[in-house]
């Protein structure tokens, strides 16, 4: 994830509340569950494939799992990012799925990964009502958070019946080739779980899986990715070594200039004179 100011994040039992302080805050990121997104202030831009979608005060959205976005938070109007997201993740969703007779609700699954929810008052008051949350540093009980990411749920299928049939999916995602994921988003802070979880598969599959394509661990070949995109950068294109340095994932100079030396036995700097 790259975060390009600073931010602040609570996450409290899969309702998780977000805060952009000055500007903005880029990220790709892949959803792992269905999410149901409220901003109530600032505006967030969603880039899905090309296609962008604005989402501001009062709003929401709707984004499938399994699904790979570039976010974009940031400002409006004079007032910081702040939003609420509800992650929605299979073991809430099969404990629903019993609670309600859904099984009567066949409905087709939406085919865009982004759906915007129109306003309505069923939306608006389970949002407003931890709202106060925002602004206290007393962490709310794991029950209430429970009941309302149900709530929101509810909501989302009285709102259009294809939610039956797209959020009661239980289905194992595809897998992912693990070396195009990873030639995309090895500059990401990911950990080895997130990578497995992204890619469609457990820990343990992933490990077995990427030990057939690669004698290295997973971190040192992200390491060493990173390392070879930086020389190249600096030796050919002969950017700075600064904006290298974080460009490429590393979050600091020092640890940079370490592994880099053991990889080329050389400095970035030794580097750097060479191509002026």
């Amino acid at each position: 994830m790259d975060i390009s100011q600073a931010t602040t994040i609570f996450n409290y039992n899969d309702i998780i509340f977000s805060f952009i302080i000055d500007n903005e805050s880029v990220c790709t990121h892949r959803a792992d569950s269905h999410m149901l997104v409220y901003v109530y202030s600032g505006k967030m831009v969603i880039n899905d494939n090309g296609d962008s979608t604005k989402i501001t005060s009062g709003e929401c959205i709707f984004i499938k799992r399994d699904h790979r976005v570039v976010i974009t938070k940031g400002s409006d109007n004079g007032e910081n990012y702040q939003g609420i997201t509800m992650k929605f993740s299979r073991n809430l969703l099969r404990e629903c799925f019993k609670k309600l007779n859904c099984s009567t609700e066949i409905s087709v699954p939406f085919t865009d990964s982004i759906v915007k929810i129109c306003t309505c008052e069923d939306i608006d008051s389970i949002f407003y009502s931890i709202i106060p949350y925002f602004n206290t540093k007393k962490k709310p009980k794991e029950d209430l958070m429970e009941l309302k990411l149900y709530q929101g749920l509810i909501s989302l299928l009285h709102i259009d019946k294809r939610f039956y049939s797209t959020v009661f999916d239980f289905t194992e995602p595809w897998k992912i080739d693990i070396l195009d994921f990873l030639s995309e988003n090895f500059m990401y802070d990911l950990t080895v779980e997130e990578i497995a979880l992204y890619t469609g598969r457990s820990l343990s599959s992933f490990k077995r899986d990427f030990a057939k394509i690669s004698n290295l661990s997973p971190q040192k070949w992200i390491i060493k990715k990173r390392l070879d995109l930086a020389y190249e950068k600096i030796k050919l294109n002969g950017e700075k070594i600064g904006d290298v340095c974080f460009r490429v994932g590393f979050k600091n100079r020092s640890h940079f200039t370490t592994a880099f030396k053991k990889q080329f036995g050389c400095t970035p700097d030794s580097i750097s004179k060479m191509s002026e």
